[in-house]
């Protein structure tokens, strides 16, 4: 077992997920990584595992919609099988629909849609830790982290029901926080800055954000999975006990920059 215990990443094949893993490894986690993957793209996740073994720790990674409750029970058992103690659980779910609200019927947003997108990028956080705390593996001293963005603050083309997922993930983190502490477990989300990650790449308007980001981050370049990362890692710091239900910007300024900076 390692001596830091178990950390449970959700969506660890790829972006901010997999870069967490590797980041939480190298601190000396054991990793339990839920995936969504297919046949094509199988091998991110192998790639991100095997990392994790060289790091010295456990890795065991599932195959499989981390919003299900079926695959939620496989990896508690996988969990219990390890005699894991879970020190972190990272939420970083990106899949949800990309429709406007307004349009043709078989065009736009439906029930269907928004549900989905708000039980897989939102409530799923809600139902891992239920099932944690049920099943004892998460206890004093945990860290529960959230990977927002400021899509939850803005319009773009087509995301209503991600941002309305991804307002909703941070409402849930500040409910958790204050009813977890007194178990002393914390509760934040990270809100990155634009990076370009195959869930932009999905968005329509993704590449144009892109280019707008990189122009105004008065860093001179777009925040990378390992700024996030690194972040996250932070966050588990024995130092961070007293932090909770904050949502925390990792941007390199982009939010707070208005006006495209003067070129170097």
């Amino acid at each position: 077992m390692s001596a830091r215990g178990w950390a449970v990443v959700l969506g660890a094949s790829s972006g901010f997920g997999a870069a967490t893993a590797r980041a939480l490894a190298a601190a000396g986690y054991s990793i339990l990584g839920v995936h969504l993957d297919l046949r094509a793209t199988a091998p991110q996740a192998e790639a991100v595992r095997a990392d994790c073994l060289a790091a010295g720790v456990q890795a065991v990674f599932l195959n499989g919609n981390a919003a299900d409750a079926a695959r939620r029970a496989e990896a508690i058992a996988a969990l219990r099988a390890a005699e894991a103690h879970v020190a972190v659980l990272v939420h970083s779910l990106a899949f949800g629909t990309l429709r406007p609200m307004i349009g043709a019927p078989a065009e736009r947003l439906g029930p269907s849609h928004l549900a989905m997108t708000m039980d897989v990028m939102a409530n799923s956080l809600v139902w891992w830790v239920q099932d944690l705390l049920d099943a004892e593996l998460l206890g004093a001293g945990a860290r529960v982290l959230a990977l927002t963005s400021s899509g939850s603050l803005v319009v773009l083309p087509s995301y209503g029901a991600v941002s309305a997922a991804k307002a909703a993930l941070e409402s849930h983190v500040r409910q958790l926080a204050v009813e977890l502490a007194p178990r002393r477990i914390t509760v934040n989300a990270v809100m990155a800055g634009v990076c370009r990650t195959p869930a932009l790449a999905k968005i329509p308007a993704g590449a144009r954000l892109a280019d707008l980001a990189e122009a105004r981050n008065p860093s001179g370049r777009l925040t990378t999975p390992d700024d996030v990362a690194g972040a996250l890692v932070a966050l588990c710091s024995p130092g961070l006990a007293w932090m909770t239900g904050t949502v925390v910007r990792v941007d390199g300024g982009e939010s707070i920059a208005f006006d495209v900076p003067e070129p170097r």
